[in-house]
């Protein structure tokens, strides 16, 4: 079967076969395959023993996984799911589980995310919000940058009065190198019109998306 590569602006699927660890994968994947090779020969590995064989391949596919943000667009993943809606009070999804690289170590960081937004005559299909986040969650990333553009891609796509955004993650380049401290937990927040203006909406969102007691 030959690799397959995608067009500019084509949503890739989670079913797609690049994403499993032996199937076809994107045709730049060769040139990935042989970087991972080199890396386990400079750190003192036998690339040619059993264990190893495949994991160029595995790794390459794995990186073209994690990192599928670039090469999706946040007008494609929301389509046609914005709706025209009086609704005026605040719409939060919390909970929201992602995924992403540290760019300093390209070691993994992950944990929540709470996206809240006040529409101004337009609501978006809820599902579209965790799809939101992947987008920008699977690059290369820092999480004040993820967090801001989050809430920036909001603001876009909808003009809604207001959007607030917070992450709480857990990041592996502070827990199993540097520093080393397995309890510690990050968090950022980035707030656009009424979250940032109204002391009352910032409060009541932080309130719904730290309240442990709301399930």
């Amino acid at each position: 079967m030959a690799a397959r590569r995608r067009t500019s602006g084509e949503v890739p699927s989670p079913t797609a076969g690049w994403g499993l660890d032996l199937d076809d994968a994107p045709a730049r994947d060769g040139e990935f395959e042989d970087v991972v090779r080199r890396m386990l020969e400079l750190v003192g590995e036998d690339p040619d023993r059993e264990g190893l064989l495949r994991t160029p391949q595995r790794v390459a596919n794995a990186l073209t996984w994690l990192t599928r943000g670039y090469e999706t667009d946040v007008k494609d993943v929301v389509g046609h799911a914005i709706f025209e809606e009086t609704h005026e009070n605040m719409v939060l999804v919390r909970d929201i589980e992602l995924y992403s690289l540290c760019e300093h170590h390209m070691l993994p960081f992950f944990g929540r995310a709470h996206v809240a937004y006040i529409p101004d005559g337009k609501i978006v299909g809820l599902s579209k919000l965790p799809r939101i986040v992947d987008v920008f969650a699977r690059r290369l990333q820092v999480q004040e940058r993820l967090t801001e553009q989050i809430a920036q891609a909001i603001d876009d796509v909808l003009q809604p009065r207001g959007v607030g955004v917070v992450i709480e993650a857990n990041h592996l380049c502070m827990m199993m190198r540097g520093v080393e401290k397995q309890n510690s937990r990050t968090i950022t927040s980035a707030l656009r019109g009424a979250f940032r203006t109204d002391a009352k909406t910032r409060e009541e969102f932080l309130h719904l998306a730290h309240n442990s007691q709301i399930r």
